[in-house]
């Protein structure tokens, strides 16, 4: 079975130089893994029986669901069973988790993401709705509902969060949580031991550079 490394169009965006740091890993680790770099939403011309690992949740469930013969895994199960990875220590900070919509089913990410940080010592406070019972953290109406409406979405969900540092696995809910008032803490930023950076996060202005990265590859 040949295996792809897609980091996905809004890591490419955030930090792209950490992408370029997970690529070198799965390359040591696991050898030959080469970077497929067009994005999920186009036709990703792959041999079938490819394996997609992928950081983006959207990535992981359009590649299963929409493209006969690719199967995905996340990174995160990947280095969650690695016995090479360097994890940093948290030394027990509190934090708690917003699972993404895309892997609302995939309990494989969640069991995964929590193992994760576990191994970075931080200790989980798991929020009510979560798992298999999370919520939108409010990107996904945006096109539905007005701006407004997306962003008191946002606000929303962030109120459900029982820490300020809230660990996300997707780039646009660092926004989301951003513009709800907590901390954002994205996964790639802890395991390498980084900030999290907000970046561009007004909806519009957010899907813009998305859809602009979009039709670019």
């Amino acid at each position: 079975m040949k295996q792809v490394y897609a980091p996905g169009c809004a890591l490419m965006i955030y930090k792209p130089q950490l992408a370029e740091k997970i690529s070198e890993f799965l390359n040591k680790d696991l050898e030959n893994i080469p970077n497929h770099m067009i994005c999920c939403k186009h036709e990703p011309n792959l041999e079938k029986d490819t394996k997609v690992l992928n950081t983006c949740p959207g990535c992981d469930r359009r590649y299963r669901e929409l493209y006969e013969g690719i199967s995905t895994v996340s990174l995160w199960e990947i280095l969650a069973e690695s016995d090479t990875f360097s994890f940093p220590d948290y030394e027990g900070m509190e934090m708690t988790i917003h699972d993404a919509c895309p892997t609302r089913t995939e309990e494989r990410v969640h069991i995964a993401m929590r193992k994760l940080l576990q191994r970075m010592n931080i200790k989980i406070i798991e929020p009510k709705n979560t798992r298999t019972k999370s919520i939108c953290c409010g990107d996904s109406f945006y096109g539905i509902l007005t701006v407004e409406k997306v962003k008191e979405q946002m606000r929303k969900r962030s109120e459900e969060m029982p820490c300020d540092n809230v660990v996300v696995y997707c780039v646009s809910c660092i926004k989301s949580m951003h513009i709800g008032g907590k901390k954002p803490r994205y996964i790639v930023d802890l395991l390498f031991g980084e900030n999290t950076d907000i970046g561009t996060f007004e909806p519009d202005e957010w899907h813009d550079e998305i859809q602009r990265f979009i039709d670019a590859h």
